[in-house]
C-alpha cells in the first residue's frame, strides 16, 4: 500500500516505480490524502506497471464512504476493501468488475480501530458471503476487543471458503506474517511499515524492505 498512517503518501507515484522494479503484482492506495484526479494517476500507473489496483476506503463518515466507493468504481479499481454500508456499496459496484472486501467488526475513527469480538466478526463475514462479497478487509492488529488471529480464524470460518481474507494495518513483522496465514489468511497489506523502513531495521528504504518482506511471504508459504 502506497500509504502511511492510513492516508496515501505525497510521493505515491514514485513509489509504483520502486514496486514495479520488484515484479509486484498488487499494488494500492487509500481514499484520503489524495484528491480523485492524483487517484487516477495512480490507478493507471498501476496498470501501467502490470499491477492490479487496490483501494481501501477509510473514511468515517457513511457520505464520504459512498463517495469513495463510487470514485473506486470510476476509477475501475481491481479490488476495493473497506467502508462498513455494505449493500450500498454492492449498489453502487453492480455491473463493474471491482470486487467488493468490506471491513468486519466495528471499525472507527482514523486512523482506525477496530472494535468487535470474534463472534460479531465471523456473523458479519457470514453475511458478507451470502450478499456476494468477494471476502474481508480484517484490521486484525488493530482490535481492540479480541486476540488478532482469533479475528482471522473468525473470518475464515464466516466466509467457509467462499471469499478471501486480508488482513490490514500494522502487519510489521515476519512473526506477524507468519501468524496470519497460519491462522487463515489470504493476504495482508503493508504500507507505513515499508516506507518508514521499520519493517527490517537496517536494511534500506523501501526497495530492501519490500524485498525482506516477499522473502518472508515465501517463507510463510
Amino acid at each position: 500500500m502506497l500509504t502511511r498512517n492510513d492516508a496515501t503518501v505525497e510521493n505515491a507515484l514514485d513509489l509504483v516505480e520502486t514496486a514495479s522494479l520488484l515484479g509486484l503484482k498488487h499494488i494500492g492506495f487509500k481514499d484520503v490524502g489524495a484528491d480523485p484526479s492524483q487517484l487516477k494517476r495512480l490507478t493507471e500507473a498501476i496498470r501501467a506497471a502490470g499491477a492490479a489496483a487496490w483501494m481501501e476506503v477509510v473514511s468515517t463518515s457513511r457520505d464520504d464512504e459512498l463517495r469513495s466507493i463510487a470514485l473506486a468504481r470510476a476509477l475501475g479499481v481491481d479490488w476495493l476493501m473497506g467502508g462498513v454500508h455494505v449493500e450500498e456499496a454492492l449498489r453502487i459496484l453492480a455491473g463493474s468488475a471491482t470486487r467488493y472486501l468490506p471491513f468486519a467488526g466495528k471499525p472507527v475513527g482514523h486512523p482506525t480501530q477496530l472494535g468487535g469480538s470474534a463472534r460479531e466478526v465471523e456473523a458479519h463475514c457470514r453475511a458478507f458471503a451470502q450478499k456476494g462479497c468477494a471476502g474481508v478487509d480484517i484490521l486484525a492488529y488493530r482490535a481492540t476487543e479480541a486476540e488478532p488471529l482469533d479475528l482471522v480464524a473468525a473470518c475464515r470460518r464466516g466466509l467457509s471458503g467462499k471469499g478471501m481474507v486480508v488482513v490490514a494495518g500494522s502487519v510489521n513483522s515476519s512473526g506477524r506474517i507468519a501468524a496470519i496465514r497460519a491462522a487463515g489468511a489470504d493476504a495482508f497489506t503493508i504500507g507505513t511499515a515499508a516506507i518508514e523502513a521499520s519493517y527490517a531495521p537496517g536494511a534500506g528504504p523501501l526497495e530492501a524492505q519490500l524485498t525482506a518482506v516477499l522473502a518472508d511471504c515465501r517463507t510463510a508459504g
